[in-house]
């Protein structure tokens, strides 16, 4: 049985982007104090894109360019560990935990280059 199927990667990107919201949300309406309103903010934002990455590498990867699957997992990688780290840390977790952060941005940063290169090596279609 496949792990990896339309259904997983669809209910990942939407689940991640559920979780986006709601976090947006208690940043905006539920904590007080700037920083960690600050950094639920930035990794709601960071998460909500990378849902929409995961959503766009998969529909790519479906024709069959290689390396999409690659990508998004990267992006969803990224968005543990970037959005997840500020997010502990917003709840309270260690401070320490912001040397995960970066590791996060550069797993978005290879994602996004896979794509790009895909994008400028696929055999046109038109």
């Amino acid at each position: 049985m496949a792990i990896w199927t339309p259904r997983t990667w669809t209910g990942l990107a939407a689940l991640s982007g559920l979780c986006a919201v709601a976090l947006g949300a208690f940043a905006a309406h539920g904590i007080d104090a700037p920083k960690p309103a600050e950094w639920l903010r930035t990794g709601s934002l960071y998460q909500m894109t990378h849902a929409l990455a995961v959503l766009g590498a998969f529909a790519l990867n479906r024709t069959g360019a290689r390396g999409m699957g690659l990508a998004a997992g990267l992006f969803l990688g990224g968005t543990l560990l970037f959005s997840g780290s500020l997010y502990a840390m917003a709840l309270g977790g260690p401070r320490l935990l912001g040397a995960i952060t970066p590791l996060g941005g550069l797993a978005f940063m290879i994602g996004w280059a896979l794509l790009a290169w895909r994008a400028f090596t696929l055999p046109a279609t038109d």
